[in-house]
């Protein structure tokens, strides 16, 4: 979204914010405005809270159990926020646990734990806390949990997934009663969104064992059973009046589609995420079922690893985007669902999409002679595939076929879904990942391609990529940003390793006596936090 004023007109202080936002301002120009104008101040009922669409709904009813299956889940499931990297991990999140922020209907930042959030310059930000919260256990939310939970992402014997993230808090310290002041190593005006990713939940000072887990979300934990189950109960404690309305939810892990979809339509489970476009006729055929359709940044992606071999070799991995028939992935992989990709991460509907970057065709002829020129000659290349990674079996498949005519000798080694992302993904030369959406290219490029992010799925190392990542993160003209993410864009395009044919929707399927499930363009099942939102009408 973009908006016909200058950020000079926006930041000046006579202009109301309600009134920026129904002018079409987005959020980021509203937050660099207001950083422009010395006066970026967030709070609970404020410009993120009232801007943010509401999800208009009937009258909950209150009460009930659900069961909800989603398609990952392994023995090694956490329950700390700060290593979860599967669906199933980051919707258990969203039922224990809370954030400072949280993600609203547009992928803005609305107000959680924190009551309110305030800069003058996107590096020092004050948070002032939400009184009366209370942890499962009853003891009272404080800014030492807030302190301890942020600043433990640093320390690289956590294993944090969003380490890199985390890099740049520099400081995070309590400053009052109810008040946490975190200093940036750098302007960053998309904090508040940063601080909504479920990795940044808030735990218990000092916690360290999390075989339990006590939070201050909707639900509390009764079971858990890495790979197998997890239950939990209403949390009668919780902050937000009238949330949730479920008594109880048990999650479970069914990896294969079909299995999955059987056991929604036999009414075994009533939620289940990642349908495939196959199924959705099925299902909306069904009396009584229905789809939900969520667009998102969302992509499965062919990675082709530095690691000395062939797959890092910049003309073999051009090669093998040029074999991407991208038009007909779309039409017969995934029936007309998603946004054909262009081997870089920032989706089209992004604000820092560059739509200037020519799209890569199909052209077998050309993969070919980049095969010669990376002296590929025949010795057969494996390429690992699996269910786990959304419509991954079939574009290997595809890539098979047409392989030969490129002078490739390609075999595809099909994995289960069980144990896919431990055991497979970017554990071999050519594998296939499938990343979920992230709130800001900040974040995306952060995680996935900084040379030091734990998710660089390519191992692909540019120190010119990471300067211009610090620049286009403290640049506070929007102009300036945009070119360099364009930049940017450019350089993963040309040689990141990673081939992206399409972005993804994300198909959930329900009953219809499921009520409230919204989107959150995050990813499916509300952004994985439908728990607090839905209801069963009986």
């Amino acid at each position: 979204m973009s908006t016909d004023k200058s950020l000079e007109d926006i930041a000046h202080p006579g202009v109301r914010l309600d009134a920026l936002t129904k002018r079409g301002a987005s959020r980021r120009d509203l937050l660099r405005a207001m950083v422009a104008g010395g006066m970026m101040s967030m709070t609970g009922a404020g410009l993120l809270a009232a801007s943010g669409a509401a999800f208009a709904q009937e009258k909950p009813k209150q009460g009930g159990k659900i069961r909800v299956a989603t398609q990952s889940s392994s023995t090694s499931d956490t329950l700390d926020p700060a290593k979860e990297s599967v669906s199933t991990d980051y919707v258990r999140a969203n039922m224990l646990y809370n954030g400072l922020t949280e993600y609203d209907s547009h992928l803005g930042a609305q107000m959680a734990l924190a009551q309110s959030l305030e800069t003058k310059d996107a590096t020092v930000w004050v948070a002032k806390l939400r009184s009366g919260v209370q942890f499962h256990d009853g003891k009272t939310l404080a800014p030492a949990d807030v302190v301890y939970s942020l600043m433990r992402h640093k320390d690289a014997a956590v294993g944090s997934k969003v380490k890199t993230l985390a890099d740049q808090f520099q400081d995070v310290k309590a400053t009052g009663p109810d008040e946490v002041t975190i200093t940036l190593s750098g302007a960053n005006a998309d904090l508040p969104v940063i601080l909504a990713d479920s990795h940044f939940m808030i735990i218990k000072d000092g916690t360290n064992d999390f075989k339990t887990a006590v939070g201050t979300g909707p639900f509390k934990l009764k079971e858990f059973s890495p790979g197998v189950r997890t239950v939990v109960v209403r949390n009668e404690r919780y902050w937000k009046p009238g949330l949730p309305h479920l008594d109880e939810i048990e999650l479970v892990g069914i990896g294969d589609e079909s299995a999955r979809v059987n056991a929604l339509l036999s009414g075994d489970v009533q939620l289940i995420n990642q349908v495939s476009p196959r199924s959705t006729s099925r299902i909306k055929g069904t009396p009584g079922f229905a789809v939900k359709e969520t667009k998102t940044g969302q992509y499965t992606d062919l990675i082709m690893r530095d690691e000395g071999g062939i797959t890092g070799n910049a003309d073999f991995r051009r090669g093998m985007m040029h074999l991407f028939d991208r038009e007909q992935i779309r039409n017969a992989v995934f029936l007309g669902y998603g946004a054909i990709g262009n081997d870089q991460p920032i989706d089209p509907t992004n604000k820092y999409y560059f739509a200037g970057l020519p799209e890569r065709t199909f052209d077998p002829q050309k993969a070919k002679f980049y095969f010669q020129k990376a002296k590929l000659g025949s010795t057969p290349l494996q390429v690992y595939a699996s269910p786990a990674a959304d419509g991954s079996v079939e574009m290997a498949m595809l890539l098979q076929q047409v392989a030969p005519q490129a002078g490739l000798n390609l075999q595809v080694v099909r994995t289960p879904s069980d144990g896919y992302w431990s055991n497979h993904w970017m554990k071999h030369p050519l594998t296939f990942g499938n990343i979920n959406a992230r709130p800001s290219a900040d974040v995306i490029f952060t995680q996935f391609f900084k040379s030091d992010a734990p998710w660089n799925e390519a191992n692909w190392k540019d120190p010119k990529f990471d300067q211009m990542l610090l620049a286009a993160r403290g640049e506070p003209d929007e102009a300036k940003r945009k070119k360099i993410y364009g930049d940017m864009q450019v350089l993963v395009h040309s040689d990141g390793g990673i081939g992206i044919p399409l972005f993804l929707s994300s198909l959930d399927a329900h009953t219809t006596k499921l009520k409230g499930l919204g989107s959150i363009p995050i990813a499916g099942l509300m952004g994985f936090k439908f728990a607090e939102n839905v209801w069963l009408d009986a």
